[in-house]
This record gives structure tokens, C-alpha cells and sequence, in this order.
């Protein structure tokens, strides 16, 4: 095994950060449980953060980052893993404060990682990623909550991105009939890629239930990525009993509505966590992910990129000009 492996460095200098592709020592990993060779990572929203040197995420550089990574066990210390497991690890501090997937070894404990469920390769681990956990954890609050295909549409915001994107896929799936929320006009991609069954345009959906503290009911659930007035919309108009979950805040962090969709129409809202959300939890979201839930066409809703491509892409979606998933593929 060679010592050296090549990786995205991000270094801070008189508070300027810098992005720049260039071989590390294994020797600067961390001395954790599991020595993983990565095979694959993406990117989320908070890899693009922390690449661009957002302390609220990263509080410490030079870093590596990448909360997601799919790969081989190359040394174990812990009884659950043996020299050669297949393995994925979301979420944690991965990524945050210690060095994560873009690079191609990592080392992390082993509480943070899960064998690779059957039916599931490492590349479809990482399709999904963070974002496709989000969207599990998320799609499985409206089956939680009894909100059945029948009971009408489930709007889902942000639908070309990452977690709306899966998640209006995996609803499609399952029989739902989903309203994709979008500021982007890609009809083909929402309609005909991901499955959705009609769209409303972001700044639409906005003026059209924002208006009043409750709006006509439309929506048997909504799964909201974004937050802001898309989120108080979404409360406004979700019929009786339905759910709305909360993920994303990219629209903002304030929200801005009355009591009146929980106390009227007994609204539940969900929050929605990925990053410490215990094993026991994801694994059998992660088996669901791996079989029943994955949409066919999987593989046409990612976008494969290698290391040199990839500071280019964590502008794209920093600035919000990113269409689905990006998997980093280390050669």
C-alpha cells in the first residue's frame, strides 16, 4: 500500500481559503478504529461550505473534506470490521473537523460506519449519500404518519437537488403523486427523470399560499428541503392530518406562520437530522434504500466527476446552479 494518496486540500491563509488537489501522507490521518480506501464520495451542500471555508462547519484547516464516503477496509481494529469489508459512512464530524472523502483513504471510527446492504453497490451508496439518507428519513415520516398514494399529492421543494431530488424518486416509486417545487425550469428532468406528476414554480407556490394564515388544502404532505417561506406555505397548505418535514435552510432560517395549521388542521411537523441520527436507525433505512425504495433509473439521476473536476462543481452548488447528484469517483 502506498503511503501517499491524493485528496482535495483546502488551506486558510490570512483568512483566504484555498482549494487545491495534491497528494497527502497516510501518516496526517487521524488514529482511528477502520483505514478505509475510498472508492466513491459526492457532495452536499455542506461539503461546498466547508470548502469554502465556512467556520460554522469547519472549524479548523487545512482540511479535507466530504461527509460521504463508500469504500474498502484496508486495516480494522474493531471486531465488526475484517481487512477487506465493503462499507459507507455519512454524516457524523466526517467531512466537518475530520478529514473525509475527497480524499482517497479516510480513517474514522467504526461506530461511524455500516456494512454495505446487499443489493446496494458502493457507487449506489454514495448516488444516495447524505442526500439519500435525508430523503429515507424523510419519505418515511409521511409512511409514519399514514399518509397513504391515495390521500393526494406530496409536495416536495428543491426537486432537482440532492434531497428532493431522491426523495421525489423514491416517492414516484412508491406510488405517491408528487408536486415538485422548483425555481428551475427542467421539466423534462422533474417530470420524466425523477418521476414527479406536476410542477409549481417556487416564486408561485410562495404568492399562491403565503397569502393567509391558512390557504385551501392541497397537499397530503409535503417534504420541505429548503426552509423560509416555502416551509410556512407548505404548513398552510397541507390537508388535515398530514405531515410537513423540515431538512434544509437554504431559503432561510426564520419561520414565519401562526398556530392556526397545527391547531386547525393537526398539522405535524417533523424535523429532519442525518448527521447523528444513531445506526440502529439508518440501517434499516439503508437496506430499504438498497431495495424496494431505489428508483430504476438510479444511476440517470447522478453525475460522475473526478478529483479535478470537483472544485468546480462545489461552486455549482454553493451558488445553487447544481442538477442532482455528483459522485466523486477515485481512480
Amino acid at each position: 500500500m502506498y503511503t501517499l494518496f491524493n485528496a482535495l486540500l483546502v488551506t486558510e491563509a490570512e483568512g483566504e481559503f484555498t482549494q487545491e488537489i495534491k497528494p497527502l501522507d497516510l501518516a496526517q490521518l487521524p488514529d482511528n478504529d477502520l483505514l478505509i480506501q475510498v472508492k466513491y464520495s459526492c457532495i452536499n451542500f455542506k461539503d461546498a461550505l466547508s470548502a469554502s471555508g465556512n467556520k460554522g462547519v469547519t472549524k479548523k484547516y487545512p482540511h479535507v473534506p466530504g461527509v460521504d464516503a463508500a469504500g474498502i477496509v484496508i486495516k480494522s481494529k474493531s471486531a465488526q470490521f475484517a481487512e477487506g469489508d465493503e462499507v459507507l459512512i455519512t454524516g457524523f464530524d466526517m467531512g466537518m473537523n475530520t478529514w473525509g472523502g475527497f480524499g482517497e483513504y479516510i480513517s474514522v471510527p467504526a461506530a461511524w460506519a455500516l456494512p454495505l446492504p446487499a443489493g446496494l453497490s458502493l457507487h449506489e451508496a454514495m448516488s444516495y449519500g447524505t442526500a439519500g439518507l435525508t430523503a429515507a428519513l424523510s419519505v418515511h415520516e409521511v409512511i409514519r404518519a399514514g399518509i397513504k398514494p391515495e390521500r393526494g399529492p406530496v409536495a416536495v421543494s428543491g426537486a432537482t437537488g440532492g434531497v428532493g431530488g431522491l426523495a421525489t424518486a423514491i416517492l414516484a416509486k412508491l406510488g405517491y403523486e408528487v408536486t415538485a417545487i422548483s425555481g428551475k425550469n427542467d421539466e423534462s428532468f422533474l417530470l420524466n427523470t425523477l418521476g414527479a406528476s406536476s410542477i409549481i414554480n417556487r416564486a408561485e407556490f410562495t404568492d399562491t399560499y403565503n397569502v393567509k394564515p391558512l390557504a385551501t388544502p392541497a397537499f397530503a404532505a409535503a417534504i420541505d428541503t429548503t426552509g423560509g417561506a416555502i416551509l410556512s406555505g407548505m404548513l398552510k397548505a397541507t390537508q388535515y392530518g398530514g405531515v410537513v418535514t423540515c431538512c434544509g435552510m437554504v431559503a432561510g432560517t426564520e419561520l414565519s406562520t401562526t398556530i392556526f395549521p397545527f391547531i386547525l388542521r393537526g398539522v405535524h411537523l417533523a424535523g429532519i437530522d442525518s448527521v447523528m441520527v444513531p445506526l440502529e436507525q439508518r440501517r434499516p433505512l439503508w437496506e430499504l434504500l438498497a431495495s424496494e425504495w431505489k428508483p430504476a433509473n438510479l444511476s440517470s439521476l447522478i453525475q460522475n466527476i473526478r478529483l479535478p473536476e470537483l472544485p468546480a462543481k462545489l461552486n455549482d452548488i454553493l451558488h445553487g446552479q447544481a442538477k442532482g447528484r455528483y459522485v466523486l469517483v477515485h481512480d
